[in-house]
């Protein structure tokens, strides 16, 4: 497997923070850290937009999707609001995670701490073709629920 090289800027107040990094060679995603000045408390039910320190050029094609670290949301309660988060490989500003607190308790993030994933994919692009009608399946327009046990939604 070929190693992707993204170019990253690392921002004056992450200057001291590790890179986002892989926990083991298995890893999909890459770990951000907060980059905060002072640690930041989430009320339940509170958000945050939490700074990483780091700016990053994604090559045309790609884009980056910051998602929850699932200690985090086991543990506490804390996801990525806007999960799965996107970084387009046109946005060259600094690279933040929007956190909620679905707790029950006052959660603190601090300066350094494993705060969310990082996963790069590629992007697909899609070209439209309209039509009046659409192939026939099994499914047909059943939606929520529609596969499971109870037949279609009601």
């Amino acid at each position: 497997m070929t190693d992707l090289v993204i170019a990253l800027r690392r921002l004056s107040h992450g200057a001291d923070l590790p890179l986002p990094a892989y926990a083991t060679p298995g890893s999909a995603g890459l770990d951000l850290v907060a980059a905060l000045d002072v640690p930041v408390e989430l009320p339940p039910g509170g958000r945050a937009l939490i700074p990483t320190g780091l700016a990053m050029a994604l090559p045309e094609g790609y884009e980056a999707q910051i998602r929850p670290r699932s200690g985090l949301a086991l543990k506490h309660g804390i996801t990525v609001l806007n999960a799965p988060g996107t970084v387009d490989s046109d946005y060259r500003g600094e690279v933040s995670v929007l956190l909620v607190n679905h707790g029950d308790r006052p959660v603190r993030i601090a300066r350094g701490e494993r705060i969310a994933q990082l996963v790069v994919a590629p992007v697909t692009r899609v070209a439209w073709r309209e039509q009046t009608t659409l192939d026939d399946t099994e499914r047909g327009a059943g939606g929520y629920g529609s596969t499971g046990r109870g037949g279609k939604a009601s």
